[in-house]
């Protein structure tokens, strides 16, 4: 249970402060030295930049074939996404352009609501749904520059439609598409990933307790322009604490930033019409880290607002994650602790988002 009611101090809408055209960042936002990300000019500009590197960029096409060779090239170019990189992005996943254009649209027309129709919806740390401009409840944290909408889509007994924006009209039937859809590629990339473990195509999915359980919930980031952004992040670093993730990006202003295996910082190129994929950190656990949740942050822009959905699609809270008997022998021991998803997401949720702190601290003593 959270046990937090409240925020700690009163909130303060990143968007009002970036709309005053100050010239300097509150202290509240500028990061630790060590921190700050080191920004050119290029890291803004996706096309062309050779300072941006391509994620696999995988045709998940062979979902929807009987072609065998072009299944077995999907799937092992997933496998080796997930083993290494622990990103990649989708194209040929089944959504509509029209519709994921449709969503970012009802977005950016939500955040530029009057402040007052945003704040009819403001969130609590009770259950983050809503509004919301921080992660954390400690007080005098350092914050992120960015404002969010956080809501429940899946299971039914979590849905709440009034929580959801009612503004721009026809929004809860857009989103409804869309998270429609988010949970259907998941369960699809559910098996594909389980297959890749060499296990029964719904095991993954009976892990996070069966499709009906499974939680589908999704973040919208809303990234104002920032006049120093050399100072601040849109997001600190931290791995997802849930299962899979899948992000809408934004095509047009880079931000988000993987950590590669030199621990230097990639600014991630969007294939258009893409979907990015990134594992999280319950399948991590699941499959004994043979797939990898990797850190990622994401840096603003002194010119332009972005604007990218993450969809969260999670184990079912009260179930237990461990290391997958079948992936568990003398060679490969266990090297994670039992733990649910509800306590594993009480930490980001209290402490903010730090780095792969959490996830390290549930390795088995050896």
């Amino acid at each position: 249970m959270n046990i937090f009611q409240d925020w700690p101090e009163p909130i303060v809408r990143v968007q009002s402060l970036s709309e005053s055209n100050l010239q300097a960042i509150p202290n509240r936002y500028v990061k630790p030295l060590s921190q700050r990300p080191n920004l050119t000019s290029e890291n803004y500009h996706t096309k062309n930049n050779p300072h941006t590197a391509a994620i696999p960029i995988i045709d998940l096409g062979g979902i929807y074939t009987n072609d065998i060779t072009l299944q077995a090239k999907m799937l092992d170019e997933i496998s080796k996404a997930c083993r290494e990189w622990g990103f990649f992005q989708v194209v040929n996943h089944g959504m509509s352009p029209q519709l994921m254009e449709r969503a970012k649209e009802i977005w950016r027309e939500f955040f530029h609501l009057p402040m007052e129709l945003k704040n009819m919806h403001a969130n609590s740390p009770k259950t983050y749904e809503g509004y919301g401009s921080r992660l954390g409840v400690e007080k005098g944290a350092i914050l992120d520059w960015s404002d969010y909408y956080y809501l429940h889509y899946q299971p039914l007994s979590l849905k709440d439609y009034t929580k959801w924006p009612s503004l721009p009209l026809h929004c809860r039937e857009t989103l409804e598409d869309y998270c429609k859809e988010m949970v259907k590629l998941c369960e699809n990339l559910m098996m594909i990933l389980s297959r890749n473990l060499g296990l029964q195509e719904d095991r993954l999915q009976n892990a996070f307790g069966g499709k009906d359980e499974a939680g589908g919930c999704l973040r919208v980031n809303y990234y104002p322009k920032c006049p120093q952004p050399e100072l601040t992040l849109g997001l600190s670093p931290h791995s997802d604490p849930g299962g899979l993730t899948i992000l809408l990006p934004d095509e047009h202003v880079a931000g988000l930033q993987v950590r590669g295996s030199d621990d230097a910082w990639i600014t991630v190129e969007p294939a258009p019409h893409a979907l990015i994929v990134n594992i999280g950190d319950q399948i991590q656990m699941l499959s004994n880290s043979v797939f990898k949740s990797i850190e990622h942050r994401v840096i603003v822009s002194p010119a332009e607002e972005r604007l990218s959905l993450a969809f969260f699609y999670n184990p079912k809270g009260n179930v237990p994650i461990e290391p997958l008997k079948e992936l568990v022998t003398v060679d490969s021991p266990a090297l994670y602790t039992s733990t649910t998803y509800d306590q594993y997401r009480l930490f980001i949720r209290t402490q903010g988002p730090r780095n792969k702190s959490h996830i390290d601290e549930l390795r088995s003593p050896r």
